[in-house]
């Protein structure tokens, strides 16, 4: 089949089969196209939770598709590939943090959205990166440890300078890869180009910014912004996706090398393979793993 044909396919076999389709905004163009819903990984889980469909597809990473599951335990939720992880989820374990705050009394654990399951069961607080900034302000406690992203914590420090906020070393692989020298030179060859980057990226390369924000973020102000030009300071594919909805403006990547390549493991054929019941992997938490691990999640919301 062409593409059109396959997406056309699932398209018509989502409705029969009441199957809802999440694609994070990393995912290719010929996937976010037949998505339910497009947005980065908690704003999937959310909108899972309004959807009637007895089934979820998750194209994306594992741990997103273990939040869906976490707040819409009701739900049949499917990993699109299997074999799409996240390394910086991945980067630390439960015995670790429980460790980490023996010898800490006191200090509340904020973790990012970006962490497993099981690593929820023992943080206070999960914050996502367009949530960062307010919910760790209005913590009572003024002594943070913040995991998994030494480079989102150091970006939350800086602007929060009156807490006391101790980083875990950790971070995204993929933004990790973008350099200072990289900002140079995209800046040297796009002089006009204003750069909007994730706070996953280094400090270095964040003081360049014009703009610092989640991949949403970036979108939106790309979108709304009176310039014309942007070099775009995360994956890849988001400066490839706001070409398609903003043919007026030009977007250039930062770098190169910016890709995910769990993020690439999910093919269109996959999600189709999906919907027939043939591929994909069923996402299981027992009980006790999503109570503990709503628990950081709800005091997220309570927090705003």
């Amino acid at each position: 089949m062409k593409i059109r044909e396959l997406q056309d396919e699932i398209i018509r076999l989502k409705k029969e089969k009441n199957v809802y389709i999440l694609a994070h905004s990393y995912q290719s163009k010929e996937i976010t196209e037949i998505a339910d819903f497009v947005g980065d990984s908690f704003a999937l889980s959310r909108k899972a939770q309004t959807s009637s469909a007895d089934t979820v597809i998750m194209c994306g990473v594992r741990f997103m598709a273990e939040t869906v599951k976490m707040l819409s335990p009701e739900k049949k939720v499917i990993l699109s590939n299997g074999g799409a992880g996240c390394p910086m989820a991945e980067q630390m374990d439960k015995d670790l943090i429980v460790a980490l705050k023996e010898r800490n009394p006191g200090y509340t654990v904020v973790a990012y959205i970006n962490t497993t399951a099981e690593l929820k069961t023992v943080c206070d607080v999960c914050v996502t990166s367009s949530s960062a900034l307010k919910i760790v302000r209005a913590l009572d406690s003024d002594k943070i440890i913040f995991i998994p992203d030494c480079n989102l914590g150091a970006y939350i420090q800086k602007q929060i300078p009156e807490k006391e906020i101790m980083l875990v070393r950790g971070g995204c692989p993929t933004h990790a890869r973008i350099t200072e020298r990289d900002v140079k030179k995209a800046k040297d060859a796009h002089p006009s180009a204003l750069l909007l980057v994730h706070p996953e990226c280094t400090p270095e390369v964040c003081d360049h910014a014009d703009y610092i924000g989640s991949t949403s973020g970036i979108m939106e102000y790309a979108k709304k912004s009176d310039a014309k030009e942007f070099i775009i300071g995360t994956e890849n594919s988001i400066a490839q996706h706001l070409a398609y909805e903003c043919p007026d403006k030009r977007f250039y990547p930062l770098s190169k090398d910016c890709v995910c390549h769990n993020m690439r493991l999910t093919t269109l054929v996959d999600v189709y393979d999906c919907i027939c019941g043939t591929a994909g992997e069923e996402i299981t938490l027992d009980d006790e793993t999503i109570k503990l691990a709503r628990r950081p999640i709800d005091k997220m919301l309570e927090l705003g």
